[in-house]
């Protein structure tokens, strides 16, 4: 019985599968019904005393995947030319006017200062940073472990967002979203004098 359901689950080799021949699947099962002259064997007429009908023969054989009886295309898939036929060419629409693409400039905007004391001003940030608004961030009096931790919060942030975040001054790093632009004057005022 453990056997049968291994090799029911195909766990374990099938012993029987080995010793069956194709020839054996083609005869009829004893009792069955076989064509014999026109008739089902042992039946009389059309529908035999068990009411057994033989089954349809195709009046044509089917074609090839997507086609139909007949060969002709089924569905709302049409052939294309052979090569060399050149096939009527589609018309595009005719516009008037060539839509020209003008890139965007970079908004220029003045960065928020902001000195975090605890790791909540993460947030702070992050809204700041999500509102297309550049941040000014100034660790220079937080501790060294809030530091690295506002430090790797921000660069994720940065990588995630498409921003930009670089070192200023030690310990003072503005933080940038794409599109927006801090101005060589007011990078120099950061870097200069807080």
């Amino acid at each position: 019985m453990f056997q049968k359901a291994m090799v029911w689950l195909g766990l374990a080799p099938d012993e029987e599968y080995d010793d069956y021949r194709y020839e054996d699947a083609a005869r009829p099962a004893p009792g069955g019904p076989t064509r014999q002259g026109g008739g089902w064997g042992g039946q009389q007429g059309p529908g035999g005393p068990r009411g057994h009908q033989p089954p349809p023969e195709p009046e044509e054989p089917v074609g090839s995947y997507g086609r139909g009886q007949g060969g002709r295309p089924t569905g709302a898939v049409r052939p294309l030319p052979p090569r060399g036929q050149a096939e009527a060419p589609a018309r595009a629409p005719q516009r008037e006017e060539t839509p020209t693409v003008r890139p965007m400039r970079p908004t220029s905007a003045k960065p928020t200062v902001v000195t975090p004391t605890s790791f909540d001003a993460a947030k702070d940030v992050a809204d700041r940073f999500k509102a297309n608004q550049p941040v000014v961030m100034d660790l220079s009096d937080a501790d060294r472990d809030l530091a690295r931790r506002l430090i790797d919060f921000s660069s994720g942030m940065c990588y995630a967002l498409g921003g930009n975040m670089e070192r200023v001054t030690p310990g003072v790093y503005l933080i940038t979203p794409s599109g927006v632009e801090v101005s060589a004057e007011e990078r120099r005022r950061l870097a200069g004098g807080r």
